[in-house]
């Protein structure tokens, strides 16, 4: 459903792979959050002042719905009238998130089906290519894609047995400081905590925690800043379940997504933090001197 918008992306991160990353798929991966993350720059911008403005703004908000509480057709024109004269748009915030959800679905995609999103190998060729897969060897029904390039990255003799379907430019190198980008975390203790710990096992487990505690200072550092300019404390009291809500939910996900993903969305909330420190110091500023600016102005 969303192809027409992972193809473009798959296209895109290959790029990056062949020039920018040194043919390394964490490499890629971080170069395209950044690209993403600047490209929502100006939409989130416009989002971070459309809340400032709306918060300022609640007491007359309030003030109207005293005043016309028995009356809701003129409490809404005179919400709208509240909303235009001071330029603000109460569906504003939504739009970076309307924008984001369908780049998050499409990067899983892309993450988990390589071949098909970068290389653009047919559907029936993968599928060939997965049953070629010893029953023995790691085979992940879901990640087809993610499965053949192990499988072959592990067992490169095989590879002649495949020349006609896959190339070995095609075995994306998954490994990021000894990661593999295309496993999925698990907290399987039988590996975790063996007689001889499988290593892999636990820098995957490293994904997961870092988004999970990426997400927690991103969300709780944006909410800090919100609750700073005067947000009442029923939005205060949501906004800390969703500081801890968020946090688990991403933690939930990374355990059932490649790593790959979980690389996308650490590198997105440090992004995130810094974009918020940005919007902090400088437009805080810009809009304090505007502030002064206009006091100064004569009568």
């Amino acid at each position: 459903m969303l192809d027409f918008i992972a193809y473009p992306i798959g296209m895109f991160l290959k790029l990056i792979y062949n020039t920018l990353a040194f043919h390394n798929y964490g490499i890629s991966i971080i170069i395209l959050t950044i690209v993403v993350k600047a490209l929502l720059l100006p939409s989130s911008i416009k989002q971070y002042r459309s809340t400032v403005r709306l918060i300022e703004i609640q007491p007359q908000m309030k003030e109207i719905q005293k005043l016309y509480a028995n009356d809701q057709q003129k409490q809404s024109q005179e919400m709208m009238k509240l909303y235009q004269e001071n330029k603000v748009n109460p569906a504003g915030g939504c739009l970076p998130l309307l924008i984001q959800m369908p780049i998050l679905f499409s990067l899983y995609y892309v993450i988990s089906q390589p071949l098909k999103y970068m290389f653009r190998i047919p559907k029936d060729v993968i599928q060939t290519l997965f049953e070629m897969i010893p029953a023995g060897a790691e085979r992940m029904a879901t990640m087809r894609d993610l499965s053949i390039i192990n499988y072959f990255t592990n067992n490169p003799d095989q590879l002649s047995n495949a020349k006609d379907l896959i190339a070995q430019d095609q075995l994306l190198n998954m490994r990021f400081f000894g990661v593999n980008l295309g496993a999925i975390p698990s907290l399987d203790f039988s590996k975790l905590f063996a007689g001889t710990p499988d290593i892999q096992a636990w820098l995957l487990l490293l994904i997961p925690l870092l988004a999970v505690t990426t997400t927690y200072f991103s969300v709780s550092y944006s909410m800090k800043q919100t609750a700073q300019t005067g947000s009442n404390q029923a939005a205060n009291s949501m906004q800390k379940n969703m500081a801890i809500i968020s946090p688990l939910m991403t933690g939930f996900i990374a355990f059932t997504v490649p790593a790959g993903l979980g690389l996308y969305w650490i590198v997105s909330n440090v992004l995130s933090i810094l974009q918020q420190l940005y919007m902090n110091i400088f437009i805080k500023k810009a809009k304090k001197a505007d502030n002064n600016t206009n006091n100064e102005l004569p009568a």
